[in-house]
Order: C-alpha cells, then sequence, then structure tokens
C-alpha cells in the first residue's frame, strides 16, 4: 500500500527525494536513501528494476530533468538497454570518484556491483582540476542538480567531497550497492571441493560478519588509491628529488571581498622567478610552484623545499629518510599553520580578509604535509586468475592503476578515462571474449593514458561512451598482441616486498623491453678512427695521445660539417689553438660543453683518458643524425651496434621519442647557437632574455679545467661543467646575488665582472645601474622593415576585431569575456606544462648528481691504482654514455620551458594590445600610440624568437602533435630511463703509444 500512497501523494515521495538529493554527508545521503526506499517500498537490491521504480515513484516535475539524463546515458546503444553484461558480478574496492564512475558504468551495463569503502565520511576538501570533457560527463549525470554550483561560468574544479557526494547519489539512484565501514582484506579463492551449485571467488573483509564477506563475484576492481590492496600487480616506482606537497583550506565566508580575490591556476618558479624570490625575501618562505582555488574552502596547495621548512621550524630534525622526516613527531604543527597561511596570504596579495582555517573530520585545521618524490604507476592494467574452474578478472581504476603529478591536475580526467576503459573491458569479458584477446586491447588502450591530454582525446564530447574508440583518435586497440599478455594470466600473487615494485630512482633500471645498444669504448675508438681516415697529420691509434695536437678534434667536426673548420689551414705545431678552435666550434655548433682548453691541452704530454673518453662520447651525441653528406650517411657508434627495437608492449610514443632524440639531438643545439647570435641583435624592454645565452670573450678562470671556478676545490671529469670558459661544480653553479641554482643556457654573464646571475636579478643589475637607458633605447630604435610589413597585418587584424566591436556594446563585452577565457585556459596549460617542466628538470638534476658521485668515485679507484682495470672502465664509461642522454634530455627541457616562456609573453603582450587598440586613435595621445608601437614591436620580436624554437619543435610533432607536447607522458613512459645492453670486456685495441 505504501507504494501505491506515494505515487498517489507525489508531494511525500518528492519530499523524500529531495531530502536524499539534499543531504550534504555519506552518512546522511545513505540514511535519506534508505528512509527513501523504506517509505516508498523499494527494494534496492533488486538492481535490474530499481531505477525504474524510483523513477515511477518519484515522477514530478523537479525531477524529470534528472530522469531525462539518466535516461539518455542508459539508452547508448553500448549498454544494450541494460543487458549487455547480466549476470555479471562486481566488486568495486573504494568509494573514491574514480571506484563510482565505474560502478555507474557497470551497473549501466547490467552488472550486479557491490561498492565497498572503509570509511563512512566524505571529508577531503582538496579540489580536483576538471578537463572539459569531465564537466561534460558530470553535467550529463546531473551534477548541477545534485550540487547546483557545478562549474559555474568558467570555474573549472570541484572538491573532492563535493564529487564524491553526486557520484554516490547517482550510483544509489541507479542501484549501485554501496557499503561502509568495509575494509577489504584480501581474495579469498573458490574451494577446491566444488559442490553442485558451486562456490566462486569471494572477499575477506573486516568485520568479518559483514554480508559483503558471502558475495560471489566475477569481477573485482581496485580503486582504493596509490597502495592498492589488490595482489598481482607489479608497480613501477618513479623516484626523484625529494618533493614535499602542503595543502591547506581555509574558511569560505562567500563574502564580496572573497569574491573579488582571483584565483591562482598555478604558479611555477620557471615562469615567475620574481614572485618566488620577493616570497623567499619577504617572508623566508621557498616553494616551488602554489595553486589557489575558490570553492567550499579556499584550497591552497604548493610544494616547499625542505630547507625553507627547516629555517621555519615547521620540520624540527633533518632525516634523510622521508618518512622520519615527515612523521607526525617530528612536524611542528603550529609552525606549519603559519607557514601555510603566510605562503596563501603572499600569494593572493593580502586580500583575503581573513584566513581561518577550515576544520577537517578530525576536528583539526585543515593542513597537511605529504611526500610526493614517487609516483606510482601499474605495469598492468588488468590481469585473469582462475582457481578451480572459476575465473576472475581482476582490474585497477584511478591512482591504484596510475598516479597523477597533481600539478598537471590530470588525476580525475584519466581516471574517469580508465573507469571507461574498464567498462569496455568488462563488457568484452561478459560477452565470452577469449581472456588473452580481452587482456591484449586492455593493455593497447592503457598505452594511451599517460599520453592524454585535453587537446589530444576527441573533442566531440556529445559521442563520447565507454567505447574508447569514442574518445581516442589515434587509437590502435590492437599494439599489444595476445602473446605478450600471456604472463599476466592467471599470474600468481607476490608478496609486496618481494616483487611488486619494479623501482625505477630516476631511471636506473629496465623499465621497456625496446633495448638500446651500447657504446663501448671499442667502438668508440672504431669510430673515430673511420672518422678521422685520410686527414693529414692525424693518426687516432688510442683515446689518449692521439689526440694532444688537436686536429683530430677538428678532423671530426670538419667529417660532419666542413664549412665550420678550414682544415687545409691548420698548424700541427699550435697545439693550444687547434684544440682550442675545435672546443669552441663544438660548444657553439652543437653544444658540447669543453672539459678541458687548449691550453692544458698543449701542456700535458698526453691528455687524459678520461677526459678524452667523456669528451668524444658528446661529439658521438651530436654526430648522430646529422644529415648525409653526399651520398653516405655517417654512421656512429650506436648504429654500429645495431639497435634491436621490439614491440613487447612499448608505446608507440615512447618508441618514436627515442627515436626523436636521436634524430634532433644537433638540431637543437644548433638552434642554440643560432638563438646565441641571432638574439645578440635583438632590443627588448628587458635585456636578459637576449643577454642569457650570448658568449663574451674573457679571460679564462684560475687553476684550470680540473679546479672549481667558485669554490676552488677539485672538480672530476664526471662532475664537470662549463659555461663562458669557466669550469665548476654543478652544486655551486649559483647566482651571485639570489644563490638560486642556475642551468646551463638558463644563466646570464657579467663578462666584465666575470659573474653569474639568474635573468631577474642580471635585469635588475642592468635597470639600477641605467634605469632610462633600456627604455629610451627602446623607443628610439626604429621598427625593422621586416616587422613594420608584418605590424601592418597584425595591426589590421586587431583594428577589424575593434570595428566590430564598436557596434555593439553587449557584443564588445561578449567578446571581451570570451577571449578572456581563452586566454586564461590557454594560460592554465602553459602553467601545467611549466610545472612539469619545473619538476622534471629538479628530478634531472638530482639522477646527474647521483651519476656524478658514482663516476667520480670510480675515477677515484682508477686514478688511484696502477694496470689495466677493464671492469673500472667499463663502469665509468658506462656512466658517461648515461650522463650524455641525460644532458640531452635536460636540454629538450629547457628548449620547453623557454618555448613557453615566450609563449606567455607574447600572450600577454597581444592582451595589452588588444585593451589599448580598443580604443579609437582618435581619442588618444601620441605617448599613447606610441606605447602600442613599441608593444607591436616587441609582439614582433617576441614572435621571432619563438619561431625559431616552434620551428624546431614542429619535426617532432608532425607525427603525433599532441603526445608529444605531452610532458607527464614523457616522465611516464620515457621520462630519463636508459637501458644497457649487454657489454664485452673490451677497451678497443689500442696500439702501444
Amino acid at each position: 500500500a505504501a507504494p501505491m500512497t506515494a505515487q498517489l501523494n507525489p508531494p511525500n515521495a518528492h519530499g523524500l527525494f529531495e531530502n536524499f538529493v539534499q543531504a550534504s554527508t555519506c552518512k546522511g545521503t545513505l540514511q535519506a536513501f534508505s528512509i527513501l526506499c523504506r517509505q516508498l517500498e523499494l527494494d534496492p537490491l533488486d538492481h535490474s528494476n530499481f531505477y525504474n521504480s524510483l523513477k515511477a515513484a518519484v515522477s514530478t516535475w523537479k525531477v524529470k530533468a534528472l530522469w531525462t539524463k539518466l535516461d539518455k546515458r542508459a539508452q547508448q546503444k553500448v549498454y544494450s538497454q541494460n543487458k549487455a553484461c547480466q549476470g555479471t558480478r562486481c566488486l568495486i574496492i573504494g568509494g573514491g570518484p574514480c571506484g563510482l564512475r565505474t560502478a555507474i558504468e557497470l551497473t549501466l551495463l547490467g552488472c550486479k556491483v557491490v561498492v565497498i569503502e572503509k570509511r563512512d565520511t566524505f571529508s577531503r576538501n582538496n579540489v580536483l582540476h576538471l578537463w572539459p570533457y569531465t564537466i561534460h560527463d558530470l553535467r550529463g549525470l546531473g551534477a548541477k542538480k545534485f550540487y547546483g554550483k557545478f562549474c559555474a561560468g568558467s570555474i573549472d574544479h570541484i572538491s573532492i567531497r563535493q564529487l564524491q557526494l553526486m557520484l554516490v547519489k547517482v550510483s544509489l539512484i541507479l542501484g549501485v550497492e554501496i557499503h561502509v565501514n568495509v575494509e577489504f582484506i584480501k581474495l579469498l579463492e573458490p574451494p577446491e571441493e566444488q559442490t553442485d551449485v558451486g562456490h566462486g571467488w569471494r572477499a575477506e573483509i573486516r568485520p568479518s560478519g559483514h554480508p559483503v564477506s558471502d558475495f560471489e563475484f566475477d569481477v573485482v576492481i581496485g580503486a582504493d588509491g596509490r597502495r592498492s590492496t589488490l595482489d598481482g600487480f607489479r608497480r613501477k616506482e618513479f623516484r626523484g628529488k625529494l618533493a614535499i606537497a602542503i595543502t591547506a583550506n581555509f574558511v569560505n565566508r562567500n563574502t564580496t571581498a572573497e569574491a573579488k580575490v582571483e584565483e591562482i591556476s598555478g604558479v611555477a618558479f620557471i615562469f615567475n622567478q620574481k614572485f618566488f624570490l620577493e616570497l623567499k625575501e619577504d617572508t623566508g618562505i621557498d616553494l616551488e610552484n602554489i595553486v589557489y582555488y575558490k570553492d567550499n574552502t579556499h584550497y591552497f596547495v604548493m610544494t616547499a623545499k625542505k630547507q625553507s621548512l627547516l629555517d621555519k621550524g615547521v620540520i624540527i630534525n633533518d632525516y634523510m629518510e622521508t618518512e622520519r622526516l615527515l612523521s607526525p613527531d617530528n612536524v611542528n604543527q603550529e609552525a606549519l599553520l603559519s607557514y601555510a597561511r603566510e605562503a596563501a596570504d603572499f600569494g593572493t596579495n593580502y586580500q583575503l580578509p581573513s584566513l581561518d582555517y577550515a576544520i577537517n573530520h578530525y576536528g583539526q585545521p585543515d593542513v597537511a604535509m605529504f611526500d610526493f618524490t614517487c609516483m606510482y604507476a601499474s605495469e598492468n592494467a588488468a590481469l585473469i586468475r582462475e582457481k578451480h574452474g572459476h575465473q576472475l578478472l581482476v582490474a585497477l581504476v584511478g591512482d591504484s592503476l596510475l598516479e597523477p603529478f597533481w600539478p598537471m591536475g590530470t588525476g580525475c580526467a584519466r581516471g574517469f578515462l580508465a573507469a571507461f576503459d574498464t567498462a569496455w573491458m568488462v563488457k568484452g569479458w561478459a560477452k565470452g571474449k577469449s581472456p588473452l584477446e580481452i587482456l591484449a586491447e586492455r593493455e593497447s588502450i592503457y598505452r594511451l593514458l599517460p599520453q592524454t591530454t585535453p587537446e589530444n582525446i576527441s573533442k566531440n564530447f556529445e559521442q563520447y561512451s565507454i567505447d574508447p574508440a569514442t574518445r581516442y583518435p589515434n587509437l590502435n586497440a590492437s599494439c599489444v598482441r595476445p602473446h605478450q599478455v600471456s604472463p599476466v594470466l592467471n599470474r600468481v600473487p607476490v608478496k609486496e616486498e618481494a616483487n611488486q615494485f619494479q623501482k625505477i630512482k630516476t631511471g636506473n633500471e629496465k623499465t621497456s623491453l625496446k633495448v638500446l645498444s651500447e657504446v663501448h669504448p671499442g667502438r668508440l675508438l672504431n669510430w673515430c678512427q673511420r672518422q678521422t681516415h685520410g686527414y693529414q697529420g692525424v693518426d687516432v691509434t688510442n683515446l689518449a695521445s692521439s689526440w694532444r695536437n688537436g686536429l683530430a678534434l677538428c678532423a671530426l667536426i670538419h667529417r660532419q660539417k666542413p664549412e665550420l673548420i678550414d682544415y687545409d689551414s691548420l698548424n700541427e705545431e699550435d697545439v693550444a689553438g687547434n684544440n682550442q678552435l675545435a672546443f669552441d666550434v663544438a660548444e657553439r655548433e652543437f653544444g658540447i660543453q669543453p672539459v678541458t682548453t687548449g691550453k692544458e691541452m698543449a701542456a700535458d704530454s698526453q691528455p687524459d683518458k678520461l677526459l678524452m673518453v667523456l669528451y668524444l662520447s658528446n661529439e658521438t651525441f651530436a654526430a648522430l643524425s646529422l644529415p648525409c653528406f653526399g651520398t653516405q650517411k655517417s654512421s656512429s657508434p650506436l648504429s654500429d651496434a645495431g639497435c634491436e627495437h621490439e614491440q613487447s608492449g612499448s608505446s608507440g610514443l615512447e618508441q618514436n621519442y627515442e627515436n626523436m632524440c636521436e634524430s634532433v639531438s644537433w638540431k637543437k643545439t644548433v638552434l642554440k647557437a643560432c638563438l646565441k647570435e641571432s638574439f645578440k641583435n635583438l632590443t627588448l624592454c628587458w635585456p636578459s632574455s637576449s643577454q642569457c645565452v650570448v658568449r663574451k670573450d674573457f679571460p679564462p678562470g684560475l687553476g684550470g679545467s680540473d679546479i672549481c671556478h667558485f669554490c676552488s676545490k677539485r672538480v672530476y671529469v664526471m662532475e664537470r661543467l662549463s659555461a663562458e670558459g669557466y669550469f665548476f661544480h654543478r652544486e655551486c653553479f649559483r647566482c651571485d646575488a639570489c644563490n638560486c641554482t642556475l642551468r646551463l643556457g638558463g644563466h646570464t654573464f657579467d663578462s666584465q665582472e666575470a659573474k653569474f646571475y639568474c635573468k631577474l636579478h642580471y635585469a635588475q643589475r642592468l635597470y639600477s645601474n641605467n634605469p632610462g637607458r633600456v627604455r629610451r633605447r627602446m623607443v628610439r630604435n626604429p621598427t625593422p622593415n621586416i616587422y613594420l610589413l608584418q605590424s601592418k597585418c597584425l595591426l589590421h587584424n586587431v583594428i577589424s576585431i575593434c570595428n566590430i566591436t564598436l557596434h555593439s556594446e553587449k557584443l564588445r563585452r561578449k567578446q571581451e569575456k570570451t577571449v578572456a577565457q581563452q586566454a586564461k585556459r590557454e594560460q592554465l596549460k602553459r602553467l601545467h606544462r611549466a610545472q612539469v617542466i619545473q619538476r622534471q628538470l629538479e628530478e634531472v638534476g638530482e639522477k646527474q648528481r647521483d651519476l656524478e658521485e658514482r663516476g667520480v668515485a670510480i675515477e677515484k679507484s682508477i686514478r688511484g691504482e696502477t694496470g689495466t682495470f677493464r671492469p673500472l672502465y667499463q663502469s665509468w664509461f658506462k656512466l658517461v654514455l648515461e650522463k650524455n642522454r641525460l644532458a640531452r634530455y635536460e636540454s629538450e627541457l629547457m628548449i620547453f620551458a623557454q618555448e613557453l616562456e615566450l609563449e606567455d609573453t607574447q600572450s600577454r603582450l597581444q592582451q595589452d594590445l588588444r585593451r589599448k587598440m580598443a580604443v579609437e586613435d582618435t581619442k588618444k595621445s601620441a605617448s599613447e600610440l606610441q606605447e602600442e608601437q613599441v608593444i607591436l614591436a616587441e609582439i614582433m620580436r617576441t614572435v621571432e624568437k619563438r619561431d625559431m624554437l616552434v620551428s624546431i619543435l614542429e619535426e617532432q610533432r608532425l607525427k603525433e602533435r599532441a603526445e608529444d607536447r605531452d610532458l607527464e607522458s614523457l616522465v611516464l613512459s620515457k621520462g630519463y630511463e636508459f637501458h644497457w645492453a649487454r657489454m664485452d670486456d673490451s677497451w678497443g685495441q689500442e696500439k702501444q703509444e
């Protein structure tokens, strides 16, 4: 009678449903749902019919909009009218956003879905960035009905708590069974003794007497975070430099003053050094980046440097072990609260009227500090187990599958994509596809996941479904073959401490079955002999004395690019001059740092063998992919060794990026040389931009190449860096003004004082020395003719826009808003990429320091003993090759960083110009018109600089434009992992000297 009463009395049903919709806690939602079902006599365990029964019971006009949206989703052909997976039983471990989103899709397919969550509160105020497709997807599930403020206007984020509440409500409506305060322990295999009915796979849970312990299932999905409790999955651990994140949530009182404060979509050090240097000078807080989102709370997340936390008393003792370092008893909670509040206050320019901490579910201020030095990624997305005639499909989603790098804002978006991919796999499983085919297709799709960005997934969101073809434009669902996934078929679980983690400390061990062949000393010598054969005065018999007179080095360069050196004019007796010429040309044209000077080569009776191996290995990398001269391509030690390319599941992007690194290396270094020359003559408002890579002539450093210019201590071959003719340790290369670490290519140099600076402080010094000079020179210099021609085109386009806007004030405002939103989206993309570049540069530096330490130890052993120690030489040479690859990867990142900086500068200048040109010329003063011309000239110069960088990078993007701009996929699918083939014991056949 109760259901009939409810249908005859819609207000009663509607009120119960509205209470459920408006519930603001997990417990409250489940309680409201229980009351709703009890009052309307609906059976929530009848998953096949529950949605239709609820829809019939609650049919008021206010709810019909929600039913329309859910019906539209359920009517997609891929679900086969809720019968695609009928009879399939699924257990999902974890009630986070990705687990719940997976549950929704499986329920729409017709599965019986049970979700278990060990907590009963949704308390995470932390905010998730949403991609456009994610916003569209959630709107399609009725997000606005459950949370009216969902992504209003240009907002593209939501708190985890609100997202969980929303997805729990949709899941319950569709018939998902959700249990809280239930913890998964392990899988229970089917018993050996099978009855007629049979006992399948079950789960051991806590509390043990819970009804879920009797639930038998065919599919289990782990969605319980980075420390997934499901056995059998081997995971890669990407460990880099220590990274400490702080999250803080402050009370949002929704006042007018708070509404006016702009969000910080992201600020990264390489993008805005001035902000971070001022923050450090004013407060002592040293950050790598900071993000601020305005949601239910004022949410801040930042990456803090350890020394800053120690100096401010946040961390009490400096321990080497990260767990001890960040353990609660080593953290001063009051100092942490003060640190986060001070950073938030400075970051918002002190505009928030009050910064009172929100209270978490423990009754404590909502601030947390955690380590994200390590990132985890599962080797496989799924596996199949079979025991006593019962098969079980085991899969991972969310952070359990692929942990995101948080500054990129990829966690929710890629988590939802993985949820759809997993549902597609379950559909194939239910249709009876063979286990190997299912796993092979799933692994093929998983290869794409780390590479996805908002730009390279399909833009037609209306067509999105669980079918991967609707979401991935370049999908190759068969790139992994069935025989390649046979190892994960019925994989036996292993103990975590023994095998589960394949640790990759920034790339020491194999992570791909693609093997790169190795250049060992014998091949290096043979290659050098072939390249220098036939040159007068050159007889290369070894890797030491044969190189003293400098002719062999010049011959190597002449063989590759004859126009760079007039070989016939060289004098064999001018040892210092020949060597210095080779060093200078190699640095200018190929970006190869010298490891000694011409004078030192002349002073020694025989060059240092270790030093020459290090330098010559760099020469071979520069020559690897030079264009063919004549009809024969110059071979290299790498090509001699013969690279083996095995498919073995390695992603297409990984292989393409590997090839790109080989083929574009020389172009990157040539580009740098071009920039040095062409940027000299460009005058910008801040001369630091043009001075940062310009080399000056000056007296060489004191003490020779084996003495650090800064600390005057010995610098060993492996750790030796050079710039502007000086040699030094990596750690000693710092700005003379602020002491921040400098990187090659990102420094500036004062040749008169022989001091190095960061770009910001070099620009400040120039301005303080002559504040009017830069501005006057910029105004006086006429715009070159080429700029005038381009300027007219740009001017015409901008004026055309302005003329359109003058027709209608309303249209003008709308257009301004559209332009501003587009500019914000583009800026956000740049900031995300900048943050990834910044993190990668830090991690590459950490890896380089590790290599240098090992190289120094080996070098000391070699120099301290006599005789031939081939094993030591082999180990040292292996480090040399890895160091070279790291340097090339760092060079790639620096080019990305330069391009981003120029792109950001151009965008800001164009916005400024649009604002100025929106005013008619007749209303402007002469100075305002002149200012427009100045900005226009700056834009043209920036465009020219950027084009020089883009033209090089464009060649790398022809095949996979979308993927190779995704820097995080570089980290996960390539990063700085280097693999070595088997080595022999030969240093090469050297003749007696």
